[in-house]
């Protein structure tokens, strides 16, 4: 275990191999070493400072990959401060909400994501940065907040740029960001992150140096990582998947970030090509875009072998199909949630290809999982479903003023419950069966949608599939399943009930088929919002005059 803060192991890193690429921006050819990266995390640390951060500080950051995203999370980190990830789809109630939760006392933006225009948003519900003196911030709405920061050169009223930080950064004393850094300890929290929210508000997940640094460093460890790989990071970096599986795994073993801002199957493909990446991160509708790209084939894949498929169930034969046609041979899977820093398990690279498409593989070293009844909290037999709950050193501070919370999700004896149902086999190998919300009862009967899903997948025509649970005046849930095909493809609700009977349980055919057009509604980090298929399955049932 490293008893280190994430700015001593930059540090370490980059005394070792000061000349290896730390990150790389293929798109627009913007390289950086360890020891550039280095001297501007320091710089833009001591312009924080210069601005009145300090240790404990929530300082906010709503921006896609870009490329200062991580100069700031390093630069926080090496001062004490918070970094508060701000999800890039956020509209602005969503933003207020998690500016007054969170405390953030610095907001750093970048220009915005799709239809969000984050500059004017900030301003309709910061309008005061018109006419404060930048760094006397007072708002009414958010009395901690005390700086807006873009992120950029282009200047904006009421707000710093990044060059004026950095500018401001080149006045501070060494020896003030060295008396910071000396006073930073590897419990104090480093990161906040808010939970998805496929259910209820977001929580502020607290979590310390020692949780990511640590579970980062192991999940490389799995994929048998050194300073030599090359890692494709097109997820978003304000989610665990970017931070610490992606982030953490590959600066704690001194290899080289390949970014990208935002995602997009034709980029990945070419940042693979181009930079000889050796891994290549995403959620199984990302690899699903690369697989069927129309280019796909002009791209050599040879250089990958690793990476991992997470944030969503992932289906076997895509997995299969990854490593057929991406030659990623040895990919493997994670299994966590961001209160666990996120991972709990992972397969490896020596694991059989059979068990990395099949399973999640094994606890990760120095955690301890087990398989819990939801209402005895006794450890469930092998093969058995109960829920996924793990204890170690990865378990979150807590959430950010929310104690009553926090105790709803680790129980009296120390284990922090997922809410995933699954199951451990014999062999030690854990296997995810669904989440314990998502699980549909009809008429008593248990149904998991994972198990419908993956036979469904088994029909050609069928691109991806979710399944979820549509209220019934008679049975209480019904299963409902909802399908985007493949280009030029036809099915009928007729086909794909007939496909299933005789082959599953009569109550697990679908009820009813719905075809989408394009996407299942997900959160910014790639996690299918099952409740949201729940409404649109009944609005469509309405639409056709059905009632359930």
């Amino acid at each position: 275990m490293f008893e280190l803060t994430l700015g001593d192991m930059l540090r370490k890193r980059t005394r070792e191999n000061p000349d290896k690429e730390f990150m790389v921006y293929p798109d627009r050819d913007l390289r950086f070493t360890y020891a550039q990266f280095d001297r501007r995390v320091d710089c833009l640390a001591k312009g924080l400072l210069a601005i009145g951060i300090k240790k404990g500080d929530h300082v906010g950051m709503w921006a896609t990959n870009v490329p200062d995203w991580l100069t700031f999370l390093f630069a926080t980190a090496r001062i004490g401060a918070v970094f508060v990830t701000v999800n890039t789809n956020y509209k602005l109630h969503e933003l207020e909400y998690l500016m007054q939760q969170s405390d953030i006392t610095t907001l750093c933006l970048s220009n915005g994501y799709r239809d969000n225009d984050y500059v004017a948003m900030t301003k309709t519900l910061v309008p005061e940065m018109d006419y404060y003196e930048r760094g006397y911030l007072r708002s009414e709405k958010f009395p901690f907040l005390k700086n807006i920061i873009y992120i950029g050169q282009e200047k904006h009223r009421g707000m710093f740029s990044t060059h004026e930080i950095m500018l401001l950064g080149q006045h501070v004393d060494d020896q003030e960001l060295y008396d910071a850094e000396k006073a930073v300890d590897i419990h104090d929290v480093v990161n906040m992150q808010y939970t998805s929210g496929t259910t209820g508000f977001p929580k502020g997940v607290m979590l310390t140096h020692y949780n990511i640094l640590n579970n980062g460093y192991y999940i490389g460890e799995s994929m048998k990582y050194t300073d030599k790989e090359r890692v494709c990071l097109p997820v978003p970096l304000f989610h665990c998947f970017g931070i610490v599986l992606g982030v953490m795994a590959v600066f704690s073993h001194g290899a080289t970030h390949v970014m990208l801002e935002q995602f997009d199957p034709l980029m990945a493909l070419k940042a693979i090509d181009r930079e000889k990446c050796t891994a290549i991160y995403g959620v199984p509708t990302m690899f699903i875009a690369e697989l069927n790209h129309p280019d796909f084939k002009k791209y050599d894949m040879s250089s990958l072998r690793t990476g991992i498929m997470a944030g969503s169930q992932c289906p076997v034969e895509l997995m299969k199909r990854v490593v057929e046609d991406m030659n990623m041979r040895d990919i493997t899977s994670v299994y966590g949630l961001t209160e666990a820093s996120p991972g709990m398990t992972q397969s490896t690279t020596d694991d059989p290809l059979e068990l990395r498409v099949s399973t999640v593989g094994k606890e990760l070293p120095f955690i301890d999982v087990k398989v819990l009844d939801p209402d005895t909290l006794e450890e469930c037999p092998p093969d058995t479903v109960g829920e996924l709950c793990c204890k170690g050193y990865n378990i979150m501070k807590g959430y950010y003023k929310m104690p009553a919370e926090t105790a709803k999700i680790i129980d009296k004896n120390g284990y922090l419950h997922s809410g995933d149902l699954g199951v451990k086999t014999k062999d030690g190998y854990f296997k995810v069966t669904g989440r314990i919300k998502d699980m549909i009862i009809r008429a008593g009967e248990n149904i998991y949608p994972m198990e419908i899903e993956e036979f469904l997948r088994q029909m050609p025509e069928i691109k991806d599939v979710q399944v979820a649970g549509i209220a019934s005046s008679k049975f209480g849930e019904i299963v409902g399943a909802f399908i985007i095909l493949h280009p030029g493809k036809i099915l009928t609700e007729e086909d794909v009930r007939n496909f299933c009977i005789g082959k599953i349980s009569r109550y697990k055919v679908p009820k009813y088929v719905f075809f989408l057009e394009d996407e299942f509604p997900m959160t910014g980090s790639g996690k299918i919002q099952k409740f949201k298929l729940t409404q649109l399955g009944a609005e469509l049932l309405k639409e056709r005059g059905i009632e359930p």
